[in-house]
């Protein structure tokens, strides 16, 4: 039976360099901006009024460290299902770069060559939902915007393409949870002010 009051805590990591470029971002293991780890010090006060059963993070260092920062990195366990969507031969460019070869190129829609497809995506954001629907509690994820933008999709039992639909920013707050029973959006997108 589903734990109907619990709540999914959403944290995109803070700001990298290739955030700010507006680079893709997937498997490349770069660190937080000083601004990004400072945003991501302004979740702790917050975060930790709540009580959390469960604690995941991609393995990747700008989430883990969006964790640390969070105050609840001793509490997390690596969840490689986490990881951001893979780019393969779009890593590193900007949507202008990608669409000058795949004009109207979009990774919801079109997946990336040599990297993941929608579907596959989907698949690993169903894997985390099956997770976090087992605890007993709230529950904090820590990860990338893509990934979840698919796991919010999924969440509301709509394909990873609706992923498009959810715009998230880094550094953000995020909570699902449940409306009369089923899968709802909480808190979508909320900056959190120093």
């Amino acid at each position: 039976m589903e734990d109907l009051e619990k709540k999914i805590y959403i944290i995109r990591h803070g700001e990298t360099e290739w955030s700010l470029s507006g680079q893709h971002t997937g498997i490349t293991d770069i660190p937080l901006t000083e601004n990004g780890r400072n945003r991501a010090k302004l979740l702790q006060p917050f975060l930790m009024k709540q009580s959390f059963v469960l604690v995941l993070t991609s393995p990747l260092q700008r989430a883990k460290e969006t964790c640390t920062l969070s105050g609840l990195g001793d509490q997390a366990e690596v969840e490689l299902n986490l990881m951001e969507w893979n780019y393969g031969t779009y890593e590193g460019l900007t949507s202008a770069q990608i669409h000058e070869t795949a004009p109207g190129w979009i990774v919801f829609n079109d997946g990336a060559p040599g990297g993941e497809t929608p579907e596959q995506v989907a698949a690993r954001a169903d894997l985390v939902i099956a997770r976090v629907c087992s605890a007993r509690g709230d529950v904090a994820l820590f990860a990338h915007g893509h990934i979840l933008r698919a796991l919010v999709a999924r969440w509301l039992d709509l394909p990873a393409t609706a992923g498009r639909n959810f715009l998230l920013g880094t550094g953000t707050l995020n909570i699902l949870s449940y409306y009369r029973g089923y899968p709802a959006i909480q808190t979508w997108n909320a900056p959190l002010r120093p």
